[in-house]
């Protein structure tokens, strides 16, 4: 029962490539509605503006600051615009021919990026912090299949799906400068399923839920929650455990924490943070925990299948486990051309070792090796 859910989580996460011609049209759009944007209000020529996957690649080169963030806005608002990269050069990018729809800016001219402005307003696209490729708690969709190689809270083989999101609800920038703002909510739901039990008995399920506000300036994000999470038991794996010693943990809490980051040039990105706990069930659960980790998303494409490597590393501390470290890695390819409105397929190996993230068994140490498909959007 469990493997058909897991199979269907990962059936719904292909998109088809055949979006990838309308993309292009698009772009080609996109680039020219830039053009005219930039020559009727500001008077500016721009030939080396280029767009893809309805993301602007504009050089600010010598541009004033007053008019480099009134373009950045301007093109921000444009219809179907995803972002709008900065890029600190008015040299012509080298670009690549073969792409249908205009021109496509070469992955060297990324590495130059200075800046990332997204567009305002109401449920806006996009997200001011990027996802936490490698930490276990991010909402998002996902499906995965984990072997443990260490004594586990209930069997070898566990599938895990998640489903949840960061949405935006409203974003702005700070005047007229590119600093910009959002706030919205991130709710997510993560179950663990026994592959080795006669119907895939339903284990864990951790519900988390939060209010959130975060700040782009430059290659600087920060990311602030206020959230709860409560953690609850399957009903078979109740029923299995029902003659043994097995007691049951209320795991119930509500928390803060801030995460702090910085992108690197040639797609390598720090972060770090920690919170704290109120409201605890266990009433005796220490509160303080930290996070922090490095993450690398090539800047460069394997062209024959349109993929970007990624290996990210993802840190945890929690004082109720004496501020032993957690680990976290994960490492894969991005499929580039299966995205749609900056939605992105990852498939990614994964590696534990620590302290269970699954809520109930907080207290178990467990070591597994897995493989998922995480869908961002």
């Amino acid at each position: 029962m469990a493997y058909c859910r897991l199979m269907a989580v990962l059936g719904v996460m292909v998109v088809p490539a055949s979006f990838a011609h309308a993309a292009a049209q698009d772009d080609a759009y996109i680039a020219g509605y830039a053009a005219g944007v930039l020559k009727h209000d500001l008077n500016l020529e721009i030939k080396s503006l280029s767009v893809r996957d309805g993301v602007i690649h504009f050089p600010i080169g010598g541009l004033e600051a007053a008019d480099r963030a009134r373009a950045v806005q301007l093109l921000a608002k444009i219809p179907g615009v995803n972002a709008v990269k900065t890029t600190g050069t008015t040299a012509q990018p080298l670009m690549d021919s073969s792409a249908e729809g205009g021109q496509v800016p070469a992955d060297e001219a990324e590495s130059t990026t200075e800046s990332i402005i997204l567009p305002t307003g109401l449920l806006p696209a996009g997200h001011l912090f990027k996802p936490l490729l490698a930490d276990p708690r991010w909402a998002h969709f996902s499906a995965a299949f984990r072997n443990f190689q260490s004594d586990n809270f209930d069997g070898k083989d566990i599938a895990s799906v998640s489903f949840g999101e960061t949405i935006p609800f409203y974003r702005g920038n700070f005047g007229q400068s590119t600093v910009q703002w959002e706030a919205g909510i991130q709710a997510g739901v993560f179950s663990d399923f026994n592959l080795d039990a006669s119907s895939s008995d339903l284990v864990n399920t951790d519900f988390i839920a939060s209010i959130y506000s975060s700040v782009r300036a430059g290659q600087f994000s920060a990311f602030g929650r206020l959230y709860h999470q409560s953690s609850h038991l399957g009903d078979e794996f109740l029923l299995r455990k029902i003659d043994t010693k097995f007691e049951r943990v209320n795991l119930s809490y509500e928390g803060v924490d801030l995460r702090l980051s910085y992108e690197l040039p040639y797609g390598v990105r720090l972060y770090g943070g920690g919170g704290g706990l109120f409201h605890t069930e266990p009433s005796a659960l220490k509160p303080w925990s930290a996070q922090y980790g490095i993450e690398f998303r090539s800047p460069w494409r394997i062209d024959v299948a349109s993929m970007r490597p990624i290996v990210a590393v993802d840190i945890k501390n929690f004082e109720e486990n004496n501020w032993n470290t957690d680990v976290s890695a994960r490492a894969g390819v991005e499929f580039d051309n299966l995205q749609v409105l900056s939605r992105k397929l990852q498939v990614l190996v994964e590696y534990y070792n620590g302290f269970s993230p699954s809520g109930q068994f907080y207290k178990d140490k467990v070591e597994y090796i897995g493989l998922g498909a995480h869908y961002h959007f």
